[in-house]
Parts: structure tokens; C-alpha cells; sequence
């Protein structure tokens, strides 16, 4: 099967049938072979009702309802593990994203051999100060902590290798941040694509600000992870020795300071009224801890069922 079109969605009855049929339009013109994959993440309306419809007329239709909405992660994980095609296309419901890109976000993986296309909406109708300021800055962040140099990272139109979503778990709100999986996956030939956007035709926008909270959070978990998810030691024993050091070296000042003054017969005070007293226990303190958490991390880290599980790409 060439390709598989994947669509996460919520919500979004009146504009499901309109999608079908214009992403069939432009797979019949292309004489492609496909699926679409329709994921319901526990709609409230009756998209799951439509979808049923559409499958009962067309045999290259395919479906996952979720009992509750979990989010667009695990509504793209899921189908990812049930996609047949050679390329896989996502995209979302809202008719904001164009089928008419799909023939060459295909040619680009299959001719030009990238693992990853990302689409970027240069020109976009739903812009507003709240929205595209933070936007840009998010971006900005991403490109600089990933290295992916990515316009919008976030784009949920996007053309995949068959190999690359097989090998990533999507989970979590980290959808955002899909291509700098693949690259920690070891798939680094990532592209983009400027591709059209339209504005909403139906219903309404699931934007919200927290949004770009939350992301700033799973760039932050997905920065360490990629770093130090199995060697959690080298970030935490280091800054943890390092504190308990600085801790130690400032207690012995103190007490080397008082023993000074008492051999020549200088005015003292009591070790405990001095404050660097307090913040050389204090950093000893949060260094113990520290080196804890990262002892703690390796025994995780080596009890994990994954934790010799690597990406081979060829073998003889």
C-alpha cells in the first residue's frame, strides 16, 4: 500500500465527509493506493456516527474510537501502530490542512528519500496577536534546544516513512515535538514543505493558551530525556557532587575562619550564628539529594524492559 492518511480528531462531524472525499479525489487522480485511518478521540458529537457511514461506502476506510478523549498523542500512536502504508500522511480534520499536498509529500519521501517532511503554513488565515507571537517564540525555542531546523514544528501536516513511525512512541502532548523523536530515533533526514492553509470552515478552534505552557514543559522533559534518559547520573550525580563540594569547601572556610581567630586571640562568634554556616549544610543537603535522585534514576534506568532495546537498521 502506498500511503495511509491519518487523522486524529475531535469533534468535528460536519467536516468528516467533506475531507473524505477530497482526499479520495486526489488519491483516485494520483492512482495511489491507500487507507484512511479516522481516529475519534471520544467525540461528544456524532463524528463517530459519520465515520461508521463513510465506512460502510468505502473499503479504504479505517477507524479507532477512543472511550475518552485522551488527546492527539495517543490518537496518533495508536494509528501509527495500525498503518500499512509505505508513507504515512497526517493531517488534521478541520479542512485547514490541503489533501491536495499529499502527491508531493509522497515524491519527497519516496524520490528525494527524506524520513520525515514537515509541512509549514507560511501564509496562515488564522492569525492573531495571541496566537502567532507565541508561536514564533515557541518555534524559535524548539529549533535552538532540538537543532531541527523547522519553521513550525507543531504543523499537523506531515509525511512519514513507514519505518519512522513504527520506531517512536508518541505519547503524552508530544506530537509537538514528532520530529525531533524521529531524529533521537536516528532518522535525521528531516525536510519541510510550505504547504496552504485554509481558514476553519466548521466548528471551532481547540487552541487554547496553556497550550504553549505545556509545550515549553515537554520540550524541557524531551531535551533531558533525549540527554540523559538512560544516563540520569551524569546530569544529577554531577550537579549533586558538585553542590556537596561547594558545600564541604564552605564549611571548612567557616571552621578554619574560627579556629584562626581563636589561636590569635581575634573577637569569634558561634559557627551557628554565621549565615554561611546554614547555606554551606543547605548545599551539602540538596547535594545528597541530588546525587540520590541520580542514584535513583540508574536503578530505574537499569531495571527498564527497553533499556537494551536499539534501532538496528541493517543486518547480515
Amino acid at each position: 500500500m502506498d500511503i495511509s492518511v491519518v487523522i486524529p480528531l475531535y469533534n468535528e462531524e460536519e467536516s468528516i465527509p467533506e475531507l473524505h472525499s477530497w482526499i479520495k479525489r486526489v488519491m483516485e487522480e494520483n492512482n495511489f493506493s491507500y487507507e484512511i485511518v479516522f481516529v475519534d478521540d471520544g467525540s461528544t458529537d456524532n463524528s463517530w456516527e459519520v465515520i461508521s457511514q463513510l465506512k460502510n461506502q468505502s473499503s479504504f476506510v479505517r477507524a479507532i474510537k477512543f472511550q475518552r478523549n485522551y488527546g492527539k498523542s495517543p490518537g496518533l500512536h495508536c494509528a501509527f501502530q495500525k498503518a500499512k502504508g509505505d508513507v504515512i500522511i497526517t493531517m488534521d480534520a478541520d479542512l485547514q490542512d490541503s489533501p491536495d499536498e499529499i502527491p508531493e509529500l509522497y515524491r519527497m519521501i519516496r524520490e528525494e528519500n527524506y524520513d520525515l517532511v514537515s509541512g509549514w503554513k507560511k501564509k496562515r488565515y488564522d492569525g492573531t496577536f495571541t496566537k502567532n507571537i507565541p508561536s514564533k517564540i515557541y518555534n524559535a525555542t524548539a529549533r535552538l534546544v532540538t537543532g531541527i531546523k523547522l519553521h513550525d514544528m507543531n504543523c499537523g501536516l506531515k509525511a512519514y516513512k513507514k519505518e519512522v513511525v513504527k520506531n517512536i512512541e508518541v505519547y503524552n502532548d508530544m506530537h509537538r515535538y514528532i520530529p525531533a523523536l524521529a531524529k533521537n530515533a536516528g532518522f535525521t533526514k528531516i525536510g519541510e514543505k510550505v504547504v496552504a492553509h485554509s481558514p476553519r470552515k466548521y466548528g471551532k478552534t481547540k487552541f487554547g493558551l496553556s497550550r504553549f505552557f505545556n509545550g515549553y514543559l515537554d520540550l524541557l522533559t524531551l531535551w533531558f530525556l533525549s540527554i540523559f534518559g538512560r544516563k540520569p547520573m551524569h546530569f544529577f550525580g554531577f550537579l549533586g557532587s558538585l553542590m556537596f563540594f561547594i558545600g564541604f569547601v564552605a564549611i571548612v572556610v567557616v571552621g578554619a575562619s574560627k579556629i584562626y581567630a581563636l589561636k590569635h586571640g581575634l573577637g569569634y562568634r558561634l559557627i551557628t550564628d554565621s549565615p554561611y554556616f546554614f547555606l554551606a549544610i543547605t548545599a551539602m543537603i540538596i547535594g545528597t539529594q541530588l546525587f540520590l535522585a541520580g542514584f535513583l534514576g540508574e536503578l530505574f534506568s537499569r531495571n527498564s524492559a527497553d533499556r537494551n532495546e536499539y534501532q538496528i537498521e541493517e543486518e547480515f
